[in-house]
């Protein structure tokens, strides 16, 4: 018996696009709602640029938030473990 999936029908840069995958319809809807708007948010600041341009420049704009993102994460998780720490002492 095969896996569930969901085949989900969204619209990115007015394009339209079938994503399947196992997540929750809404979750996937909403990360392409937010793909969208980061490629006209960049297409708004960068006019002329040509779809693949707009849409590398956006992948380097995300990959560029997940990292300082994990960094952050990887900071709070040191300090929670700082503090840990102090409290068996």
């Amino acid at each position: 018996m095969g896996e569930f999936k969901n085949r989900i029908n969204v619209t990115i840069n007015d394009q339209h696009y079938t994503i399947v995958g196992e997540d929750n319809p809404e979750h996937i809807r909403h990360v392409a709602h937010l793909v969208d708007e980061k490629l006209k948010e960049l297409g708004s600041r960068s006019a002329g640029l040509d779809t693949t341009r707009k849409a590398i420049l956006t992948a380097v704009n995300v990959m560029h938030e997940k990292v300082q993102l994990e960094e952050e994460n990887r900071r709070l998780e040191q300090e929670i473990q700082q503090l840990k720490h102090k409290d068996h002492e």
